[in-house]
């Protein structure tokens, strides 16, 4: 049943004008942050964290802003789900795609991609094979809902792309390298501190995936960091950054390192543009085992 609620609600945002659908999804968005106001302390103290530069009604607008952006993401992928892919291509601008596709034709080799949940980073992913001719597969998390997910599979398969669930994800992500594949890789959620690096994230250390860099250096393929943003008009701005060599050893302080760069990338995209960035996660959930739980 609730798969087909969900099915509905997919239809139903389908059949909208697209001014209509963005405009819903904007009043969703205010309601979360203004009436709702769900996780907004929590947002707000780790902004005036990250952010120590910016008043109070800065951090308030970016608040606001992640909702936003929430709620017109979850629009867009129901409109792109309920068969609306020539529209969400129409509005969609690539700028340094001839570095990478040079780069693929160059190799029968996939390659890693750096990706981040900053902008409508679900439609970033199910452009990937239109745009390189290539499939792409990329490490997720399950979602808790048992309708989410078949949904979001059966989406993964009408946009070419194959989904690897994050338990036990090496193995089959290597495979996709080896098979000329392009792999996303997520590298801004928080990990189990005995799973993670500490690295500088923003203005505290974070417990990071070390896979991202073992995998660069265990196939050769350099990572190639790609973050999307919604811009001021709506349509979004898919931004493809100089490829990062390989690291050269698998030893902790080479992947630390190598770990520390690719999260130094992450936190330039989210700073130029906080407002579009997931921080309704705790990504400092995780601490140091020397280091004392933070205060509440």
């Amino acid at each position: 049943m609730a798969y087909f609620l969900l099915r509905l609600l997919v239809r139903c945002l389908a059949a909208l004008p697209l001014r209509a659908a963005i405009a819903l999804g904007r009043h969703w968005g205010r309601l979360c942050a203004n009436v709702l106001r769900i996780r907004r302390r929590e947002v707000l103290d780790t902004l005036v964290r990250c952010f120590p530069e910016k008043s109070p009604a800065e951090r308030l607008a970016i608040y606001r802003g992640v909702w936003q952006n929430q709620c017109l993401t979850i629009v867009e992928v129901a409109r792109y789900m309920g068969g609306r892919v020539d529209e969400v291509a129409g509005r969609m601008e690539v700028i340094g795609q001839a570095g990478v596709q040079s780069l693929l034709d160059d190799t029968s080799r996939g390659c890693l991609v750096l990706i981040s949940h900053l902008g409508n980073y679900p439609l970033l992913a199910f452009n990937v094979p239109r745009l390189f001719h290539r499939r792409l597969s990329f490490i997720f998390k399950e979602f808790r809902s048992p309708a989410v997910n078949r949904a979001w599979n059966e989406l993964h398969e009408k946009a070419g792309v194959t989904g690897i669930p994050a338990k036990n994800a090496y193995r089959p992500a290597l495979r996709a390298l080896r098979n000329g594949d392009i792999l996303g890789f997520m590298l801004d959620q928080n990990r189990p501190a005995s799973e993670g690096l500490f690295v500088p994230f923003f203005s505290r250390t974070a417990s990071t995936s070390p896979g991202l860099a073992l995998m660069s250096y265990q196939s050769g393929c350099p990572v190639i960091p790609v973050f999307a943003r919604r811009a001021p008009d709506g349509h979004h701005i898919v931004e493809i950054g100089t490829p990062v060599p390989p690291p050269a050893g698998r030893d902790k302080n080479t992947l630390l390192a190598a770990t520390a760069r690719y999260t130094a990338l992450l936190e330039d995209a989210i700073r130029a543009h906080p407002d579009q960035w997931l921080w309704l996660h705790r990504r400092w959930k995780s601490r140091p085992p020397a280091e004392s739980p933070p205060s509440p």
